[in-house]
């Protein structure tokens, strides 16, 4: 019996398993959105049995292109499964295309810019998903400048525009103040980290507006350090409830600080549900779990890397910029009675 050979499977290998012609196996593995769908995946699976590899050095040097994107993924605290949920949405949407995914992490101590600078400098993707978004992005302001294709996790403040997605805070915080209101309460406190992006701002403008308009004020917790970690946000929990006028309504945008915060009002003595209220922005399971009577204001993240995955092959493609700003619509789970 003769050997198995070691040369690497070929677009030839992969035509002569399949019965395909040369042309129709390279359109698939290129971009086979004109192909009938039964013919994209008869493809995908004979290139998986085979372990075909495309030859992306031959690509970049036919095309100039390099058939990737990056994500350029900074360091989220005090968030939960957030990393793998919108990988898994960026990854649904580029099943069956050209593309893959290529992850850089800003690394603690480097500038925001070092990551995509990299990038721009030897040309290692064809565009770039940003995350974390603050209102003047230095990195932003860089892929502008160099007209390179990119879509950010967050609205920003520059006048040029650009693609994005984003969570609509403003209705985030609408609902759960009107949800809050219906239930009685009336002494209303915002616990949001000053993490410095768009979506930070928005959300506590928006918890101001909507409480004035019903003639009520607020208070916006933002104290240095409250939110660091589980330790100080349990500890600030413990220090509203006990204060000589605790509040009663209390909305946050962090899952893992909220159930710390829950923590520290539980060692006061507090009850969610019957000596305050608490509405929070919802992207796993985890709190409806341990507390299924606990309103939230859901965020799909799966659902938002397939859209940011979308808009940014839509950018590649030339679409226009005023067609690829989306804001992701927040759903209700109201829960108590």
């Amino acid at each position: 019996m003769a050997g198995k050979s070691n040369k690497p499977p070929t677009l030839k290998t992969i035509s002569e398993l399949t019965g395909l012609s040369l042309s129709t196996v390279s359109l698939s593995l290129r971009d086979g959105s004109r192909l009938k769908p039964e013919t994209r995946d008869k493809i995908a699976k004979a290139a998986a049995e085979v372990g075909y590899v495309p030859n992306r050095a031959g690509v970049r040097l036919r095309t100039g292109q390099t058939n990737v994107l990056t994500l350029v993924l900074s360091p989220a605290k005090n968030t939960i499964d957030y990393t793998r949920q919108l990988i898994e949405g960026i990854g649904l949407h580029l099943s069956g295309s050209k593309y893959h995914l290529n992850v850089i992490p800003d690394l603690q101590g480097a500038t925001p810019e070092e990551s995509v600078r990299y990038v721009l400098q030897n040309r290692t993707a064809d565009g770039i998903i940003l995350t974390h978004t603050s209102a003047r992005d230095p990195r932003v302001q860089m892929l502008i400048d160099a007209d390179f294709p990119f879509v950010s996790h967050g609205r920003t403040e520059f006048y040029a525009r650009h693609a994005f997605h984003d969570f609509h805070a403003e209705r985030f915080v609408e609902m759960a103040v009107e949800r809050l209101l219906e239930t009685g309460r009336r002494r209303f406190v915002l616990v949001a980290e000053d993490d410095a992006t768009t979506n930070f701002s928005k959300i506590a403008s928006t918890f101001h507006r909507t409480l004035a308009r019903h003639g009520l004020t607020g208070e916006v917790a933002t104290e240095t350090g409250i939110l660091v970690s589980t330790d100080t946000a349990r500890s600030f929990g413990h220090a509203l409830a006990v204060r000589p006028d605790p509040f009663d309504a209390v909305i946050s945008n962090n899952e893992l600080a909220t159930l710390a915060l829950m923590g520290g009002m539980s060692d006061a003595g507090l009850v969610q549900g019957r000596d305050y209220a608490l509405i929070c922005r919802q992207t796993t399971d985890i709190l409806p779990t341990l507390y299924p009577t606990i309103d939230t204001v859901a965020e799909d993240l799966v659902a938002t890397g397939t859209e940011l995955a979308r808009l940014l092959i839509g950018r590649l493609g030339d679409a226009p910029v005023e067609t690829l700003q989306t804001l992701h619509e927040p759903q209700a789970r109201w829960r108590s009675s």
